[in-house]
């Protein structure tokens, strides 16, 4: 499973870590969809916490409670280090409890739930993320995880849901299951094949207040640099703000977008160069299942076009630049790395 390279290997066969996940998402996406139909917007959408970098609603709660459970049951069978907005102080736990973490046998990296901001208002389905990678200790990095997984948390008005995974070299296998009958049906991931983002939807994320106008900019001549101005008048590219990362990557990854970027953590850094920190940003978790749409082809780099290398943690921030092919890439990325360095640190 693991490439021929220095990295150490997991203890299980890829085939033993789907069926785990698949099972650990499943009762998360039923917990979930369950508390969508019982509890009301107001309850879901209440602050409970502040941790690992974002705000903590009572959404979020559910999932994790599900996931401490089946880590519980997990942990009999192999000792593993999870790594999870859930877990108090630095986000990790080792399972079985009082297993030292040097033991463990690999390291996973949930998110619970991605986009809750999207599903704890009924407007958009939201994605269980998850990655698992040899344990390296601190060391471990997002670019080590040999099998990811996500799965989606449909809004109340939906009965279908999602599912894919992948093993490294393996490529990347969907599911989409009826949640009325269980009846389940192959999905195959098939990225968009058009040469150019012209008329098609390629976004640059601005969900938050600070860094919209600098990202607006990047994004406007960007376009305009690659496809020039449009003679009549009428867009060339669309513009989705789809506020999940594991949700940006599905679209890229089943034909509906072409090009997506997350750059928050240097167009923050760029837009207001005195903040002790960057407001909210993508973190390891956020794009722990950013291995399936590779394996699907999707092209998945970081902001100067290398591969995700963020520590396996709850705070790095992490700039991420998804093209739905090489020739998209081809397209946008010479020019996209130029305005960066124009438009970001001019000064």
């Amino acid at each position: 499973m693991a490439s021929a390279d220095s990295r150490p290997r997991l203890p299980e066969s890829p085939d033993y870590f789907v069926s785990k996940l698949r099972e650990l998402h499943d009762r998360m996406r039923d917990r979930l969809v369950a508390q969508l139909q019982r509890e009301t917007v107001a309850t879901l959408s209440g602050v409970s916490d502040t941790r690992g970098g974002d705000t903590i609603y009572a959404i979020d709660e559910r999932g994790e409670a599900v996931l401490t459970q089946f880590c519980e049951e997990w942990g009999r069978e192999i000792p593993f280090v999870l790594i999870a907005e859930g877990v108090p102080g630095s986000g990790e736990r080792v399972f079985p409890d009082g297993a030292p973490a040097s033991q463990a046998a690999f390291r996973l990296i949930v998110d619970p739930i991605d986009g809750t901001r999207g599903i704890m208002y009924d407007k958009r389905s939201a994605w269980i993320l998850s990655g698992v990678a040899p344990n390296r200790g601190s060391e471990t990095r997002l670019d080590e995880i040999e099998v990811a997984m996500q799965t989606e948390v449909p809004t109340t008005k939906q009965t279908l849901s999602d599912s894919f995974w992948a093993w490294r070299g393996g490529g990347a296998i969907g599911e989409r299951t009826d949640l009325l009958s269980g009846a389940k049906r192959r999905l195959t991931p098939r990225p968009s094949q058009a040469a150019t983002v012209a008329h098609g939807f390629a976004t640059i994320s601005k969900f938050f207040p600070g860094g919209k106008a600098l990202t607006a900019e990047l994004e406007e001549r960007l376009m305009e640099a690659v496809l020039g101005h449009p003679a009549d008048g009428n867009p060339l590219v669309f513009d989705d703000q789809y506020l999940s990362s594991g949700g940006q990557l599905y679209e890229l990854m089943v034909g509906h977008d072409r090009f997506n970027a997350d750059l928050r953590p240097i167009t923050l850094a760029a837009a207001e160069p005195q903040a002790p920190v960057a407001r909210l940003c993508a973190h390891p978790y956020d794009l722990c299942a950013e291995l399936v749409a590779r394996e699907a082809g999707v092209i998945v780099t970081d902001d100067r076009g290398g591969p995700l290398r963020a520590p396996l943690d709850l705070h790095a921030n992490v700039a991420w630049i998804g093209y739905a092919n090489e020739a998209i890439r081809r397209q946008l990325e010479p020019t996209l790395m130029r305005l960066l360095e124009e438009v970001l640190w001019r000064g």
